[in-house]
C-alpha cells in the first residue's frame, strides 16, 4: 500500500497554540522566521506536498487569526487550510480541530505540532498508511542517552532501550481518536496518552532525530543548520 491509493479520507490537524514565552520573543514561536518564512509555513507544506495530501486543519489561538492571515497574504502563502480556534491545552485546540471533521468512520486523523516544521515526508505518509492498518501510529526515536527517573529522594536508572522519545504525527483512525476525545481532560501532554486512557495499544513508528522541535531561541540556528545541510545532500 501507498499513501496515494488510500481508501481513508486524511486530515491533518497542526496545533499552533504556543507563544514566545520560552523563547523570551514577544513573536509566537510558529510565527518567528525561518529560512526567511514563519516555521507553520514549512510545517503546512510537509504535509502539503506529501504523497497523502491531507486536508489541513490549523488549531491557533482566536487573537492569531488575523496575524496570520496577514503573513499569508505577505509571503503569498496560499496552501488550502481550515483555521479553528485553539484552545486553553493542546487538548482542547485538538479537540475543537477535531470537531471539525465530519463523523465518518472512514478517514484517518493525524495530529502534528506546528513547531515540527522538519518533518520528513516518509514519515508523514508511512504514518497514515501504518494507521490505516494498525488503528494508530505514533513517530517516536530510541533515547540516545541514559535516563534516570527520579523517585523516593533520589533516582534510578532505567533501561535506555526500552526508552522511546515521543514525536508528532500521531496519526488514528477517525473512531479511535474522536471517541478517546469523548474523555474529559485530564492532564494529557499528548495525542498518544489520551488514546491509550481510552483503552487502544498504541503503535510506535520510527520518527527521526532531524524532526526537532522549536522551542527556544538556538532551535532556529539549529533548524536552519539542518535544512541547509538537506539541501547539500540532495544536491539542491
Amino acid at each position: 500500500m501507498t499513501a496515494s491509493n488510500l481508501n481513508f479520507k486524511a486530515y491533518v490537524i497542526i496545533v499552533a497554540g504556543g507563544t514566545g514565552s520560552r523563547m523570551r520573543s514577544a513573536v509566537p514561536k510558529q510565527f518567528l522566521l525561518l529560512k526567511g518564512k514563519p516555521v507553520l509555513m514549512h510545517t503546512v507544506e510537509a504535509f502539503y506536498h506529501s504523497e497523502t495530501k491531507p486536508e489541513i486543519i490549523i488549531a491557533l489561538a482566536a487573537e492569531l487569526h488575523l496575524q496570520w492571515q496577514q503573513l499569508c497574504t505577505q509571503h503569498h502563502f496560499n496552501i488550502p487550510h481550515q483555521l479553528v480556534q485553539g484552545g486553553e491545552t493542546r487538548f482542547h485546540s485538538v479537540k475543537n480541530g477535531l470537531d471539525s471533521i465530519p463523523d465518518t468512520p472512514d478517514s484517518i486523523i493525524s495530529v502534528h505540532d506546528a513547531a515540527r516544521p522538519l518533518t520528513e515526508r516518509r514519515i508523514i505518509d508511512k504514518s497514515y498508511i501504518h494507521a490505516t492498518e494498525h488503528g494508530n501510529a505514533v513517530a517516536a526515536v530510541k533515547s540516545r542517552d541514559s535516563v534516570r527517573q527520579v523517585k523516593n529522594n533520589g533516582s534510578a536508572s532505567l533501561n535506555r532501550e526500552d526508552i522511546y522519545l515521543v514525536q508528532t504525527p500521531q496519526t488514528f483512525l477517525s473512531s479511535q481518536l474522536k471517541q478517546a476525545y469523548l474523555q474529559p481532560y485530564d492532564g494529557f501532554t499528548d495525542d498518544a496518552s489520551v488514546v491509550e486512557a481510552a483503552g487502544f495499544t498504541i503503535n510506535l513508528i520510527e520518527g527521526s532525530s532531524r524532526n526537532i522541535k522549536i522551542t527556544f531561541a538556538e532551535d532556529i540556528a539549529f533548524a536552519e543548520w539542518l535544512m541547509s545541510e538537506k539541501s547539500i545532500i540532495d544536491g539542491s
